[in-house]
């Protein structure tokens, strides 16, 4: 049998099987409501047999936009308009979850596929919060550092943003501590130059992540599983690593997260990644063996052989995909068919199956 399409259980929710949707920017929405093609886009891979899909990185804050495309969930609108596509979600049998995040001094840029760049205030662009106030790279602007009054308030974005995706029926919730966004920023020596509490030694990096932690656990309902997205490492010397990544997720376990998502970079925009098959997996599988909570691992998975023996082999408990999902949003049906496995297939396709 493949463990691959076997169920995943975390607290009340089950999972069809272990193939996740990565929350993937869309860059495509309006003042941070979902339009139709978020329906379409999160839907088919819903229909294609995903066991999870998940909504992109989707803002606790407006100033926490990455661009001014992202989602947004900083009001109850925002949440209300996400209810139809969290409805169809599961009603194909999919777990429905949603990704908070706050992007620091990443913010306030135009979409990829017109460059990226920084946008200037008269091009709709706007000021930018970090730990410290370190630009990301050449070109971008100088971050304001967080005050005392700054980090309250993002505790309190994120926990509100919790509670609304709880009201919109998500399953279940990712915090973005990963890819030089804002609590990713606290946690890298690279960007956190603080003196303070908050900055420093690791135990005070780790400070403000936990806090927001601990008031997301709060506001989520204790049944529904929370996940964390990490970079394990900055590929950078002195910056982030696979050590303090094992200490972090230790302590996020003891705060009741459920999953560690496992990506790496995007702190810096210098870093050398060594991209290939499978090239993040070993920092799941340390996470997963030495801080003893379940793995999700992501990065360049492709092929339906590969995704088995990671899970197979207990290298993660589950798989994201992210790119080879928009190259096939059926590739978990196409999984199936290769893996002898039973995939979910939607009956209104089941003419197609054989």
């Amino acid at each position: 049998m493949s463990v691959l399409f076997s169920p995943f259980r975390l607290r009340s929710q089950t999972f069809r099987n272990r193939i996740f949707v990565s929350p993937m920017c869309q860059y495509s929405s309006i003042d941070g409501f979902p339009t139709a093609w978020h329906l379409v886009h999160l839907g088919s891979r819903a229909v294609g047999g995903a066991g999870l899909v998940m909504v992109e990185a989707t803002a606790v804050s407006p100033e926490g936009r990455i661009s001014p495309g992202d989602q947004g969930l900083w009001s109850d609108a925002h949440g209300e308009a996400l209810m139809p596509i969290v409805h169809f979600i599961k009603s194909q049998g999919a777990a429905a979850a949603i990704q908070i995040a706050h992007a620091g001094r990443k913010a306030s840029t135009d979409a990829p596929w017109r460059d990226g760049r920084p946008l200037a205030s008269a091009e709709g662009g706007w000021p930018v919060l970090a730990p410290s106030a370190v630009p990301f790279a050449p070109g971008y602007p100088q971050p304001k550092a967080c005050r005392d009054e700054d980090m309250g308030r993002v505790v309190r974005d994120f926990a509100d943003a919790a509670r609304r995706a709880h009201a919109a029926g998500f399953d279940v919730l990712e915090l973005h501590m990963a890819h030089g966004y804002l609590l990713h920023e606290f946690l890298s020596p690279l960007a956190n130059r603080r003196e303070d509490r908050y900055g420093g030694s690791l135990e005070n990096r780790l400070r403000l992540p936990l806090e927001v932690t601990e008031a997301v656990r709060a506001a989520w309902p204790e049944a529904k599983p929370l996940f964390v997205r990490i970079s394990a490492t900055d590929w950078m010397d002195g910056g982030w690593d696979i050590e303090q990544s094992l200490v972090l997720a230790r302590e996020l376990k003891t705060r009741g997260v459920d999953l560690v998502d496992c990506s790496s970079g995007g702190l810096v925009a210098d870093a050398k990644i060594p991209a290939g098959p499978g090239y993040q997996t070993p920092f799941a599988t340390r996470i997963r063996k030495e801080a003893d909570v379940p793995v999700g691992a992501v990065g360049l998975i492709t092929d339906p052989l590969q995704a088995e023996q990671i899970v197979r082999t207990g290298l993660a408990d589950c798989v994201f995909l992210g790119r080879e999902l928009l190259r096939d949003p059926y590739w978990p049906l196409h999984a199936a068919r290769a893996l002898h496995a039973d995939g979910a297939w939607p009956a209104q396709y089941e003419r197609a199956r054989t």
